[in-house]
């Protein structure tokens, strides 16, 4: 079982970087140094009614300043707080949390849908491979000139007003790229596609799923989805995905 500690972390830097779209580096104890692309931190809340941390998932990590970063769509009250915490703010953490990607060095497919995009930047970093980046975006878009640094990058838009007009797939045939491995993280109808394209040229997959948590550590059930072997927490063919996952093989969960 991986390491995770509950820690209080200050905020070195927040900024909005696309329409309710934010990015926050966190100073970190410990958590920074154990931290792999794909895993994710709950940050609690400082109102005393909002119980239940928020899941959000690590976007990069920097070992030597003992730093994390996420970026977050504003989605609720929780998040909205956040938004309008500054430098200096110290703020409780758990991390880092679930499984991450599984790092190969096969010719690769980094894909990402909206949120889903952010885990990808740390997973281009660390991966020492050929890889094309793909996003998709229903608006504005973000995080691509940092993408672009790490991989080929190809986006897909759904109105056109970057890239491909389309899907992120069909960035991927319009433009003939192939890969032997498919990094994927975005809302389940896109890893739906993805987990059908894998399986039709042959490609191993490792999708991360989208789940509503409410522990994030894998005892309340709450964000449970179906998979093809029996659980050993509850005996039924279920995974956790905050503690199964967030990252899985794509042929060992029912999407």
């Amino acid at each position: 079982m991986a390491e995770k500690w509950k820690e209080q972390a200050t905020i070195v830097r927040q900024d909005e970087i696309a329409i309710d779209i934010y990015s926050i580096w966190f100073q970190t104890k410990q958590i920074a140094q154990m931290a792999k692309p794909g895993q994710f931190i709950n940050i609690y809340s400082k109102e005393g009614s909002r119980l239940l941390p928020r899941p959000i998932s690590i976007c990069e990590i920097n070992k030597k300043k003992g730093q994390v970063r996420v970026v977050y769509r504003v989605a609720g009250k929780g998040t909205e707080e956040f938004s309008h915490y500054h430098a200096g703010t110290v703020l409780d953490i758990i991390g880092p949390l679930g499984n991450g990607y599984t790092l190969k060095e096969k010719k690769a497919f980094l894909v990402g849908g909206g949120i889903g995009i952010p885990p990808l930047l740390e997973l281009a970093k660390q991966l020492k491979c050929e890889k094309q980046i793909v996003v998709g975006f229903r608006g504005e878009t973000f995080l691509t000139e940092e993408l672009a640094k790490y991989g080929a990058l190809s986006i897909a838009t759904e109105d056109g007003r970057a890239g491909t007009k389309g899907t992120v797939l069909d960035a991927i045939k319009e433009k003939h790229l192939t890969a032997d491995i498919i990094y994927a993280c975005g809302p389940t109808p896109m890893l739906r596609a993805i987990k059908e394209y894998a399986m039709e040229h042959g490609i191993e997959a490792q999708i991360s799923l989208e789940e509503k948590m409410a522990c994030g550590i894998g005892a309340c059930l709450a964000c449970v989805c179906q998979s093809k072997d029996i659980d050993e927490h509850s005996n039924v063919k279920n995974k956790r995905v905050c503690k199964d996952g967030p990252v899985f093989d794509a042929q060992e969960v029912e999407l």
